[in-house]
C-alpha cells in the first residue's frame, strides 16, 4: 500500500462510522466500475479497430468532410 493511501485510510478512520461506510461503499463502487469499464473496453478492441478501418476507408474514398467545430 502506498504512503498516500495509508494516510487517506488513517484519516478516514477518524470519521464517524456512517461516513466511513459511505466512503467505503463509494470506493468499492468506483473500483468495480473501473474494472467493468476496462473489461468492456478490452472486449471491444476488435469492434473499435473495425470502425477505425471503416472511417479510414471512407476518408480515402473522399466520403468524409472536415470537422467544423462551429457547426456542432
Amino acid at each position: 500500500m502506498t504512503n498516500l493511501l495509508e494516510r487517506a485510510f488513517e484519516e478516514a478512520s477518524q470519521l464517524p462510522e456512517v461516513e466511513q461506510n459511505a466512503l467505503a461503499k463509494w470506493v468499492l463502487e468506483e473500483l468495480h466500475s473501473e474494472r467493468r469499464w476496462a473489461r468492456r473496453f478490452a472486449e471491444s478492441e476488435g469492434v473499435l479497430e473495425g470502425l477505425a478501418d471503416e472511417a479510414l476507408e471512407e476518408r480515402r474514398q473522399g466520403r468524409t468532410m472536415p470537422l467544423d467545430p462551429n457547426r456542432l
